[in-house]
């Protein structure tokens, strides 16, 4: 099939296939009809994502390369940060995230193991797991309804003298109060690690100027797990303006190595033979050198092809999000006796991941999501719910020890026993969501 041809002329043969493949079997627009199944969430691409994976896999560099350097130059220049490092999930970039905040060049700003971190319960669990696996204490804080973000007039109340760093979520891409939580953070000399997987897109005004939610605080994280508001199949990112943080997270990122030379370099530095490390004999190979208890979270150079893809969509995507929640909200409005419709942050402009209702008193979430899902449109609790409620909480709960509450979380509870929610991902269409809004009405006569 190949032969008289060079390796360009094959490559750009098999690509023209594959176009032509993915125009035909995955590309089909249908109708919808009501009583299809609307998932929350799905993926949305085209023949650039499948032509770009092909690519990749064609060069047969399995790990990270150009893919990879050039989807960290564009997400970094997409959110205004100077540094982005991809990794290979959202849940691996909140690891990496906290893990740079226990480095030693971090000096007495280094979260040492007892510290506390504030946080919520109301949320993903891997925002809270590595504070717990690291040994810190996480300190959990109520959430308010219906922004579904932290409290913030309970700062003060959780801060200790113990108190190191605030790592909470925007909640749906909701953004919470940044501006509190900022001021808060720079008044305690406390880090700030905003977990932006769920708000990718998402933007803030703060002192006058709008950014994006991800990047006001001292790290931020995003995923790219095929809900999540664009994907690469698995695959994550944690971006910092901070030069001395970004060696940090760049170094647990691969093995916890002092060398920064990329995969298949050497001697960036041109000192590989003639240092003295720790108590290893001068001119131990640099690159065999670690200064931190790190890990292999780097990502495939197939899954970055892909996000390079979906960056060049991820716009309008952001946009198709904030038409299909307006949509629906509009759609739902005149029900707010019977639930409770979701509120933006003030000064902010969010990049929806879904919609949350929450259920009055005399309305059963368990009657109305088993309604709603039997009639096609699929339901998703706000994870947890309160995560200190679950099995993996069993033994601290047992001793009392390894995290602290604040207050009674209340509203945690509440989101717990009385809370649901529906999509809002680019791929649906006003058909859907009308529809949606149409069977969320019935579901609470």
């Amino acid at each position: 099939m190949f032969e008289n041809k060079t390796e360009k002329q094959a490559k750009e043969e098999i690509l023209g296939l594959v176009k032509e493949y993915c125009e035909t079997f995955h590309n089909i627009k249908k109708e919808f009809k009501e009583g299809d199944r609307i998932s929350y969430a799905s993926r949305v691409y085209d023949s650039a994502e499948m032509i770009n994976l092909v690519d990749s896999s064609l060069e047969f560099w399995l790990t990270s390369g150009r893919y990879t350097d050039k989807f960290e130059k564009q997400l970094g220049e997409y959110l205004g940060v100077r540094y982005c490092s991809l990794v290979n999930s959202g849940s691996s970039a909140n690891l990496n995230a906290f893990m740079a905040l226990t480095s030693p060049l971090l000096g007495d700003r280094k979260i040492e193991r007892g510290d506390e971190v504030i946080t919520v319960a109301a949320g993903f669990p891997t925002t809270v797991t590595p504070i717990i696996q690291y040994g810190a204490v996480p300190v959990f804080v109520d959430v308010t309804i219906p922004q579904y973000n932290i409290d913030v007039n309970a700062l003060e109340e959780a801060y200790s003298a113990k108190t190191k760093a605030v790592m909470i979520a925007h909640t749906l891409g909701n953004p919470f109060d940044l501006k509190a939580v900022k001021e808060f953070c720079d008044k305690h000399n406390l880090w700030l690690i905003e977990d932006n997987c769920d708000a990718l897109g998402s933007r803030y005004t703060i002192n006058g100027e709008e950014k994006f939610t991800g990047t006001i605080g001292d790290i931020g994280t995003s995923s790219f797990y095929p809900p999540h508001h664009m994907t690469m199949g698995e695959g994550g990112a944690v971006y910092t303006n901070n030069p001395l943080l970004n060696k940090c997270i760049r170094s647990f990122r691969d093995w916890g190595r002092d060398c920064v030379c990329a995969s298949g370099q050497d001697n960036l530095c041109g000192h590989r033979f003639d240092r003295q490390y720790g108590e290893l004999p001068l001119g131990y190979d640099h690159k065999y050198v670690y200064s931190h208890f790190g890990y292999n979270l780097k990502a495939t150079d197939m899954q970055a092809a892909i996000g390079c893809a979906q960056l060049e969509k991820f716009p309008s995507f952001v946009e198709r999000r904030r038409h299909n929640f307006e949509r629906l909200k509009k759609a739902l409005a005149g029900i707010e006796d019977k639930l409770i419709l979701p509120v933006a942050c003030p000064d902010s402009n969010p990049s929806w991941f879904g919609f949350l209702l929450t259920c009055k008193e005399g309305v059963d979430r368990n009657e109305v999501v088993r309604y709603v899902e039997d009639h096609g449109v699929q339901t998703r609790m706000l994870f947890a719910g309160n995560l200190i409620k679950h099995p993996c909480f069993d033994e601290m709960r047992k001793t009392g020890e390894g995290y602290r509450v604040v207050g009674n979380l209340e509203n945690t509870d509440r989101i717990m026993k009385d809370t649901f929610w529906v999509g809002v991902y680019p791929g649906m269409t006003d058909e859907m969501i009308d529809y949606m809004a149409k069977v969320i009405k019935e579901a609470i006569q």
